[in-house]
């Protein structure tokens, strides 16, 4: 396939939908990248995250039906990227997915050319990123930081989102960008 596939991963609160969604609209005019919504077993909040929402039944029913180009299993919740993807691969698109590292080692051994963007931001920023949510009590975000976190990917680029979201916003998109001119 002529096409990149880019996944976004990195822990709860770092800012990946926030820095899709700019994205998104930074490069609308730009025909070489799209940005394909994921399917979740969770409802989504508007204003803080862009997915499909299905029940588990319907997912399952979806997967089974090959609706997914790829789908893994996180935190007691189901994920999919649509099969689309998979036309916008072989028209030589650079397609932005919000992912999970989870899913990254299945993504490269079906999407060779895959690039990996990990957003991070430290603790404390995450921390409020969190509680603004309003999805989680105090201690269940306190849990979710503890956790260890995973390995990073071989290859991945590194976005600190700690900072000013323009910047992280600029960082992100300069990324892009550069992964879309190779």
């Amino acid at each position: 396939m002529a096409g990149v596939l880019v996944l976004v991963v990195g822990p709860s609160g770092a800012g990946k939908d926030t820095l899709i969604e700019a994205a998104k609209t930074a490069l609308a005019e730009d025909t070489r990248f799209v940005f394909p919504r994921r399917v979740v077993t969770r409802t989504a909040i508007a204003a803080l995250e862009d997915h499909e929402s299905v029940s588990p039944g319907q997912f399952a029913l979806h997967r089974d039906n090959g609706a997914y180009a790829l789908s893994w299993d996180a935190h007691g919740l189901s994920y999919g990227l649509p099969a689309s993807l998979l036309d916008d691969l072989g028209a030589g698109r650079v397609v932005v997915c919000n992912g999970s590292r989870a899913m990254v080692a299945a993504a490269k051994a079906k999407f060779p050319g895959t690039q990996v963007l990990l957003i991070e931001a430290n603790a404390a920023v995450r921390a409020r990123r969190l509680a603004g949510r309003g999805r989680e009590t105090g201690a269940q975000i306190a849990t979710r930081l503890g956790r260890e976190a995973p390995e990073v990917p071989p290859g991945a680029i590194r976005i600190d989102n700690s900072g000013e979201v323009e910047d992280g916003i600029a960082r992100f998109v300069s990324a892009l960008k550069a992964i879309g001119s190779d």
